[in-house]
This record gives structure tokens, C-alpha cells and sequence, in this order.
């Protein structure tokens, strides 16, 4: 027997450990197929990197948010990462059956550890199959988090570490009836009932028993590293390894997610120049190695767990798009196609026609065929990518907020929608009215520019506007910036009059532009068109820098003395300029406008007095929360309004369901399953609310046309509201009379003054 475990377990090392040293060289050579990023763009701060990565994985911060599914694999993965001791100790017992570790292998405090980490493994990864039993695709279907997800290799791996654990425990119980353990130990507090079981035994049977389920460990463990070898695109397994160079090379340092801002165009590793290009510059990607060398390594790290499946507005839809099936299918092409890259295929060859076939004449047919394929294409067309599921896509960012090796859909789903609309000109045919609007009037729906200022003449007080009222924002604490929305879209204008008017009676001084400004760009950037965005954008820096003037600097800070704040209702305007525009030498101290009435709550400065009875629920903007994690000062303010009941939708903050806008959507059509508005107002309905709140004005757009749908249908009642919150706090700030008959000498008297 002993000889039999010796042959084999150390056969099976040989061959396994040889093929992980190949995987590894694969693994290296393929990511740096991939084009390189700018400098210092993912190794800034490292320092800072290494406790980001140390907190979400022993903190397992993002894995958590799904409660006994975060727990059970926080056992499972520091078991995976401290039990390889035991390893060492399986393959001195197959030579010695009583033998254990130098130093540590009697020291009381590892026996403890190897106990708990060893039991609670066991225990870790049962729980995970039955959740996955429980989730299995043939059950719930296209809801279950697992549809599409490789099945065969997740039930591999969960039960490779399901026979390695209890392997582990039987082994403890053979040490300890060898060791003649005859009372209980705290050493063997869980293997205690194997050792009472195995006590009768005899000391050849134990040493027997002990050879064999030593070489049960090694040879699992070593079918396991072969098979994942000869499978590098097996995400499952092999997320456990690339997860810790993922995190550490994401996006910020500082642990945040990938929200927020885009990330500018480059080719080669460099920013493009739009007013300078190189003959060279690469728009976009059309072809899997144009990703970088981090998109790679994105796709290769996908665990299919589909968290980010289960809460993506287009996957629970009816969509095609689903982040997980997306990344899935960009990591096999790239696998698939690697052979043919790395022999030379898919660059100019030196020498002629028949060195490049020389080249590829080794390469597997399996591998030229992946090359022909288009990254975005048709089923018919044998497309890696359906265009489909490209354009459904809102930009929403759940799938980045819920992906625990923090992988980077929408920067990837961005940059092929890059390629597709600057140099395929392939994209849905409605954005174009958009694009030509934006080119030729600057907003989204063609309106002349004086247009942009009407809205003032619907409000009873002064709106200051910069350079004709105000020569620059030196003399008002805040730039209002209104966006095309709140200046053209009749709903949205309610939003703005209502803001306003909250600034007027809060004392708080503010200007708006003139109607130079532009769409920020927001639009045109997601849907693909870098050069609109920068055109845009450095058109209304250029025009921001001018009307905030040249501040005298401080000498200690080198900075203006003067902040360039800046008020934002659209959420989408807020992030762009809060975000990206410093990406143009845009530098402004941007807030959101339920912050600033928040704040003017907390002051005193306005007071809600005036009861507003009923229910309502709350809808978040997905560019005010998971872009910018702006939660709190919405349902503050709602809080703040006597008479409301407050009750939150089942999906809501982190979680929170898109309105189907972001990402160019509200200029699109939605042809494919039913339309998100629409989910997301049945979800609302479910409380059976009277009144609907948001603060975004495309939300308040695509929600009110889903309840307006929904009432003409009989499905909603007529009293249903759709407002934003700042229509709700200045329908409580304003104080109605005390004497319900005034005399004529009240009717006649003046306004109130307005709170300071």
C-alpha cells in the first residue's frame, strides 16, 4: 500500500507541478499580448495597493455583501491559502505514517488553527454546493446567477476542495489514534469522534489507512493543478491565483470601483491627441489583443460566480447582454486566438507573404479559425460579441460595484462601442439624431441656445446669468448648472424652477450661464464618440475657467483662493464634470443639488413645515449612487418633510435598479424584452406607493413615462406622483396662510421675507 501511495502521488506531482510552470509562462505571455497602459496608471501608490488588496481579501469586503455566501467563501479561501502545510505533512506521511511537521507540528496553537481552518473549509464549501444546487439554471432559469456559467468545472472544483478537506479531517483522526490520543485534546477538537471511531484499530491498519487517504489528498490535489493547467481559461479555479494580481493592478489604489469617470482613449499605451492623432492610433478596439494587457487579465480572472449577472437591468430584462457571458466569451476568444498571435498572426510580419505563413504554418486550426472571427458580429456573422449586447448595455455600473475580483465591464463594453461608432459608423440608428444635435446646437435636442434660459421667465424672481447679470462667479457662491435636460425637457424644468426657488428663499447666491454652454458631453462619450466628448468638454472648460475668472493663489497651497463650486441636478452633468472634465485641465469643486439642500436643512436655512401625506419610495440615479455614492441626502431631505412614509424598493442603493437611461440608452430605443422603465415601476408599484421620488432628470423622464403607461393602463392609480426631491421639499418649505379667509389688507400685504 505504502509503496503504491508513493508511486503515485509523486508521479502525479511530477506531471502536475511541470504543467503549472507552463501554465504560469502561458499566462505571462498571453497578458502581455495585450497593449500596455500609461505609465504609473496601475502601479501608482503601491503601498497603498498592497492594503487595498490585504483589506478586500481578508476583509473579503465586496464577497460579504451576499452574507452566508461571503462567509462560507471566506473559509474556503483562507483555507485554500494556510492549509498547504498539510500538504507537506501528507507527503512525509507517506513515508513515515506518525510523521509531522519540524517545530510547528505538535506546537498546540497550529494543531487549533489546522482544526478550525481544516473543519471550517469542510463546512465552507458544502454550503456553497448546496447554494448552488439550490441555483441551478433548470430551476429558476435565466434568473439563477449560474445560467451560462460552466457548470461542469465549478462542480470540479467545489468538489476537488470538498475531498481534500475531508480528507484532511480523516487524516487528523489517524494522527491522533496513532498518537494514542485516549482522552479528548484540544488538539483534535474536531476530529475527536474519528479518533474514538478509529481506536480499535491496529497500528498497521491505522499506518495503512493513513497511506492511503495521504495519497487520496495529493492525488485530488494534484488532478486539481493538472487539469486547471491544461485549462488556463478555467476562471473557476484559476481566480483563486490571478484574483490578488487583479485587485492589485485595478483602477484606483485606493480600493474604489471602476465608476465614475471613463477612462480616456489610448493606442499603444498613450493618451490619444485628438487635435494631433498619430498615423499609428488605434480607435477603440476591434480585435481581443487591443484590449490592454489589465483587460486580459480582467477576462482571465472571471470566477462565472454571476453576481454581476443577477443584478444587470438588461440581463433581468430580457436582454442579451449579461456582464458575466460577456467577459466569458471575451476570455475564450482571447485563449482561443492566442496561438495565432503569439506565432506573429494579427501584425505586419517582416519579410514577405510566405514568412508570415512560415510563421502560422504550427499554429492549430482551431486557432486560425478564432482569428477570423469579428470581435463584434452576428450569429451569423460568427461574431465573438452580438451587437446586441453591446447596445444594451446602460452603463449603470452594477456589474463593476458587485464583481468580487473587481473586473472592469464597462470600460471594456466602452471601448468596443469606441471602435464601432468612429470607424464602423455602427451603431443604432436613433443616437444619430442625437450626435447631429449635439454637433450643430450643442444639446440633445437641437433647441437654439437661447432656449437655455427660458425657463427663467416662469419663475418670480431674478435668476443672476453670468456676464450679463454678474460679470463672473467671484460674486455668487455657486454656479448652477442646469443641463440640457433641466433647461429644455418640460419635466425636468419643473425640477429646476423648484431648485431654484429653494436657493432664492435659502438666501444662497448663484448664477446660471448663458446659454453658451453645452451638453457636457456624458451622452456621446458612453455611447462611443471620444471626439464629440472632448470637443464638448474643452469647449465648456474653456467657457467654466473663463466665468470663474483668474483667482489670485495662495501662497501656501498654490491653489486659487476662490473654489470653482459648481451645483449640478442631473447626476450625469454632476459626474462629468466632477469627474472627467479634469481630465480636459477642468479643475471644479462639483456637488450634487440634494447635497446642497441637505445642507441648507441642517442650517436652518430652509425649514420644511408643510405636511406632504403619503407613501413614497425612493428611486437612486445610478451616476448619483454607485458612480459617486451619493445615498444619504435624498431620503434626508424626504425625512426632513413631515407626513411622508418613507419604504425602499427591494432593489435600492448599491443595489439599486438602473431607469434604463445611462450610457446614450435614453436616445435609444428598446426593442429586446420588456423595457427597464418598466421593471423598475412595477418594482415601485409593488408598494403600492403615492409618490415616486428620484433626482435625476433622465430618471424622472423614464419613470414618469412608464407610470403615465401604467395609469392609461388602469395599472397604477391617477394620484401617483413622479417628482423630484427638490419639488418635494419646496412643496414643505412653502408655509400656506394661517387664516383660511385672509382679509383684504393680508391679501394685499407683501410676501415673506425668504429664510435665511
Amino acid at each position: 500500500m505504502q509503496l503504491a501511495a508513493i508511486i503515485v502521488s509523486l508521479t502525479l506531482t511530477v506531471v502536475g507541478v511541470a504543467l503549472l510552470a507552463r501554465a504560469i509562462g502561458q499566462f505571462v505571455r498571453y497578458f502581455k499580448l495585450g497593449q500596455p497602459v500609461p505609465a504609473g496608471t496601475r502601479t501608482d501608490n503601491p503601498y497603498q495597493r498592497s492594503v487595498t488588496l490585504v483589506r478586500e481579501f481578508l476583509g473579503h469586503t465586496r464577497m460579504n455583501r451576499w452574507g452566508i455566501v461571503g462567509i462560507a467563501h471566506w473559509f474556503v479561501a483562507v483555507g485554500f491559502l494556510t492549509l498547504p502545510p498539510t500538504i507537506v505533512t501528507a507527503y512525509g506521511q507517506l513515508f513515515q505514517a506518525d510523521w509531522t511537521l519540524p517545530v510547528i507540528g505538535g506546537f498546540l496553537p497550529y494543531e487549533l488553527y489546522i482544526e478550525f481552518i481544516g473543519a471550517m473549509t469542510t463546512l465552507g464549501i458544502a454550503t456553497l454546493i448546496v447554494i448552488r444546487l439550490l441555483n441551478l439554471p433548470s430551476r429558476p432559469g435565466r434568473k439563477s446567477r449560474f445560467a451560462g456559467s460552466k457548470m461542469g468545472q465549478a462542480y470540479f472544483v467545489e468538489y476537488v476542495i470538498l475531498t481534500i478537506g475531508l480528507a484532511i479531517y480523516v487524516l487528523r483522526g489517524l494522527e491522533g489514534a496513532l498518537h494514542h490520543v485516549d482522552h479528548y485534546e484540544a488538539a483534535y477538537f474536531a476530529s475527536y469522534p474519528l479518533v474514538l471511531a478509529l481506536k480499535g484499530l491496529s497500528v498497521g491498519a491505522v499506518q495503512n489507512l493513513v497511506y492511503l487517504f495521504a495519497m487520496i489528498k495529493l492525488s485530488t490535489t494534484m488532478i486539481w493543478m493538472i487539469t486547471v493547467s491544461l485549462n488556463i481559461n478555467m476562471g473557476v479555479a484559476w481566480h483563486r491565483f490571478l484574483a490578488f494580481p487583479n485587485i492589485w493592478f485595478k483602477r484606483n489604489a485606493d480600493g474604489s470601483t471602476a465608476l465614475g469617470a471613463l477612462q480616456p482613449m489610448t493606442s499603444g499605451g498613450k493618451e490619444i491627441d485628438f487635435e494631433d492623432p498619430g498615423e499609428d492610433d488605434v480607435y477603440g478596439v476591434s480585435q481581443v489583443e487591443q484590449f490592454s494587457w489589465k483587460g486580459i487579465l480582467d477576462f482571465s480572472t472571471c470566477t462565472e460566480c454571476g453576481r454581476c449577472q443577477s443584478q444587470c437591468p438588461a440581463w433581468n430584462t430580457g436582454k442579451p447582454l449579461s456582464p458575466k457571458l460577456l467577459i466569458m466569451s471575451l476570455r475564450d476568444h482571447a485563449h482561443a486566438k492566442a496561438p495565432y498571435l503569439l506565432a506573429g498572426g494579427g501584425k505586419t510580419m517582416e519579410g514577405d507573404e510566405k514568412a508570415s505563413e512560415e510563421a502560422l504554418k504550427d499554429v492549430p486550426a482551431s486557432a486560425l479559425a478564432e482569428a477570423e472571427r469579428p470581435l463584434i458580429g452576428t450569429l451569423e456573422e460568427n461574431g465573438v460579441i452580438d451587437p446586441d449586447v453591446l447596445w444594451s448595455c446602460t452603463t449603470c455600473g452594477a456589474c463593476v460595484e458587485q464583481c468580487p475580483v473587481d473586473i472592469e465591464h464597462i470600460d471594456h463594453i466602452v471601448d468596443m462601442r469606441r471602435y464601432q461608432v468612429m470607424i464602423e459608423s455602427s451603431f443604432p440608428s436613433e443616437a444619430g439624431t442625437m450626435l447631429k444635435n449635439l454637433e450643430k446646437k450643442g444639446n440633445p435636442w437641437g433647441l437654439a441656445k437661447k432656449q437655455r434660459v427660458e425657463w427663467t421667465k416662469e419663475v418670480d424672481f431674478e435668476v443672476p446669468i453670468v456676464g450679463k447679470d454678474v460679470e463672473d462667479l467671484s460674486e455668487v457662491d455657486y454656479l448652477y448648472w442646469v443641463g440640457c435636460a433641466g433647461a429644455l425637457e418640460d419635466r425636468a424644468k419643473k425640477t429646476t424652477k423648484a431648485f431654484a426657488e429653494l436657493l432664492h428663499m435659502a438666501g444662497v447666491k448663484f448664477a446660471i450661464m448663458g446659454g453658451d454652454e453645452k451638453c457636457t458631453g456624458d451622452s456621446p462619450r458612453r455611447l462611443g464618440n471620444e471626439p464629440l466628448f472632448q470637443q464638448l468638454g474643452q469647449e465648456n472648460v474653456a467657457m467654466l475657467n473663463m466665468a470663474f475668472g483668474e483667482d489670485d493663489e495662495d501662497e501656501s497651497t498654490k491653489k486659487p483662493k476662490s473654489a470653482k463650486k459648481i451645483v449640478a441636478t442631473c447626476p450625469h452633468c454632476f459626474n462629468t464634470i466632477a469627474n472627467e472634465y479634469p481630465q480636459l485641465g477642468g479643475e471644479f469643486e462639483v456637488i450634487h443639488h440634494t447635497q446642497l439642500l441637505q445642507h441648507l436643512i441642517d442650517e436652518g436655512k430652509l425649514v420644511p413645515v408643510t405636511p406632504v401625506d403619503g407613501l413614497i419610495t425612493y428611486h437612486d440615479p445610478c451616476y448619483l449612487g454607485r458612480h459617486n455614492k451619493v445615498y444619504t441626502p435624498p431620503r434626508e431631505i424626504m425625512s426632513a418633510v413631515p407626513g411622508l412614509r418613507q419604504q425602499e424598493m427591494h432593489r435600492h442603493k448599491e443595489r439599486g435598479f438602473c431607469c434604463g437611461a445611462g450610457g446614450a440608452r435614453m436616445w435609444m430605443e428598446e426593442r429586446i424584452g420588456k423595457r427597464i422603465n418598466t421593471e423598475r415601476v412595477d418594482e415601485a408599484l409593488s408598494l403600492n406607493p403615492d409618490i415616486v421620488s428620484t433626482a435625476c432628470p433622465f430618471c424622472l423622464v423614464m419613470l414618469t413615462d412608464s407610470v403615465n403607461g401604467k395609469k392609461n393602463d388602469g395599472k397604477a392609480k391617477e394620484s401617483l406622483q413622479v417628482v423630484d426631491v427638490a419639488q418635494l421639499l419646496l412643496d414643505s418649505v412653502k408655509t400656506p396662510p394661517t387664516d383660511p379667509e385672509p382679509s383684504a389688507e393680508a391679501a394685499d400685504a407683501p410676501e415673506p421675507e425668504p429664510v435665511k
